[in-house]
């Protein structure tokens, strides 16, 4: 072979040599890449959210979303239990060291219960806080004066109506407890259930009462001397509260002793009850069962000459589970809950009022509720001041109530009750 031949033999050799390298580099390369990309899945932090609202998992879907825009390298998972079952579950899974990394706190007695268990962790200092007034903060305080929840919202009972229903009928919002009767009367008259509510689930009547009830006790005049001592539930404006929910039976739906909430809610959905005697949190999953009803509402008249009364309260705290092996993480996930952000977001989304002041919906129905709570509210004195004792002085109402639908107990004997039960545990009584 010639010279050039050679040459031209050992450039050919050396290109094939320089290609080889390059292709040995460029997998190298990309095998460190993909190693890389694994490694940093591995290192992602997962955290869970715990919370009672199965209806709410679409929704949360949206806040993770956002949240992530910030934290894409945190993914969170919202994995809620049955609302009937969810204290139990969460309660067994924090005896045992374990449970969600961001806990869904009952409003005030059951959660800052945990609290002072030890299994939160306290949040003192975290960016948002300041934002919330001290009455929302308190839903969620521990008794050693640490903060441990992120308030989420305010939740309002109040009664609804089908809108159309009361167009065909010519009827108005009552503004006297008479004028309710009398719409009770005309409605069951037409033969459409005036008021759809069932005693299967106790839960449902202290809510009822907590409408009802201020009605014939007062309102906040009445909680401020329940609280203090000065009066109890064997008072007569408490029993009248109670004989007041007695007297409304005969509008309950048929066979209401067995009807729990997916029955009732499905009442009113369909327009056969035109009243619906429940909380703000049901907006969005009554329009989700008849996207075409419209609903009203008005504020419980009062019976005996007082202002009408909406009743509110702070309805659950977002928590960090002391337990949390990504405390940090939970912490940023926490902080976005405190931010007119989201604030904006949940009460947009999630049709409810947010616990943050100052934030507007664009649902004419649920501003309309939040323009009430500033000007007539009175707290859900059962659930605010009586969730304490074993079993609670508000299980004890329900368990009661359930028991004189059922023709087992009276009025006189439900107010009884619920007062033997409060003065185990309730100081002023002591």
């Amino acid at each position: 072979m010639n010279k050039m031949g050679k040459a031209w033999l050992f450039g050919v050799f050396a290109f094939i040599l320089m290609f080889a390298t390059a292709c040995s580099s460029e997998k190298e390369t990309s095998k460190k890449s993909n190693a890389s990309k694994e490694d940093e899945k591995a290192d992602a932090v997962t955290l869970t959210i715990g919370s009672w609202r199965t209806e709410d998992t679409a929704k949360y879907e949206k806040v993770i979303e956002a949240f992530n825009k910030k934290h894409p390298d945190i993914k969170v998972e919202f994995k809620p239990s049955k609302n009937t079952e969810y204290n139990t579950i969460l309660n067994t899974a924090l005896q045992s060291g374990e449970g969600p990394d961001i806990i869904h706190l009952r409003p005030y007695a059951p959660g800052i219960a945990l609290a002072d268990a030890g299994y939160l962790e306290p949040l003192d200092g975290l960016t948002g806080l300041d934002a919330f007034p001290d009455t929302a903060l308190q839903a969620s305080k521990g008794t050693d004066g640490k903060q441990y929840g992120v308030p989420l919202n305010m939740s309002t009972t109040q009664i609804f109506y089908n809108k159309k229903i009361f167009k065909e009928l010519n009827l108005k919002e009552p503004k006297t407890w008479d004028e309710f009767i009398k719409l009770n009367e005309t409605l069951k008259s037409k033969n459409i259930i005036p008021i759809a509510l069932g005693a299967k689930e106790g839960w449902l009547l202290s809510a009822a009462h907590g409408i009802i009830g201020p009605a014939h006790y007062g309102g906040n005049e009445f909680v401020e001397k329940i609280t203090k001592g000065e009066t109890n539930f064997e008072s007569t404006e408490f029993v009248n509260s109670i004989k007041a929910m007695d007297q409304l039976k005969k509008y309950f739906p048929d066979n209401y002793e067995g009807l729990g909430m997916e029955d009732i809610r499905t009442l009113f959905a369909t327009g056969q009850a035109a009243m619906f005697p429940m909380g703000s949190w049901e907006i969005e999953v009554v329009r989700s069962l008849n996207p075409d009803i419209e609903i009203g509402f008005f504020p419980m008249p009062s019976a005996i000459g007082k202002e009408p009364t909406i009743t509110a309260w702070v309805d659950g705290s977002f928590a960090l589970n002391a337990k949390s092996k990504h405390k940090e993480e939970a912490k940023l996930f926490l902080e976005f809950l405190a931010t007119k952000e989201f604030a904006e977001l949940f009460t947009n989304e999630f049709k409810m009022i947010s616990a943050m002041p100052g934030v507007k919906a664009k649902d004419e129905l649920v501003t309309s509720l939040g323009e009430a709570v500033e000007k007539m509210s009175t707290p859900y004195m059962m659930v605010v001041y009586f969730a304490g004792g074993n079993p609670t002085s508000k299980t004890t109402l329900e368990n009661e109530l359930q028991g004189m639908y059922l023709g087992k107990q009276t009025p006189e004997g439900v107010a009884k009750s619920v007062q033997e039960n409060a003065e185990t545990w309730f100081k002023p009584f002591q």
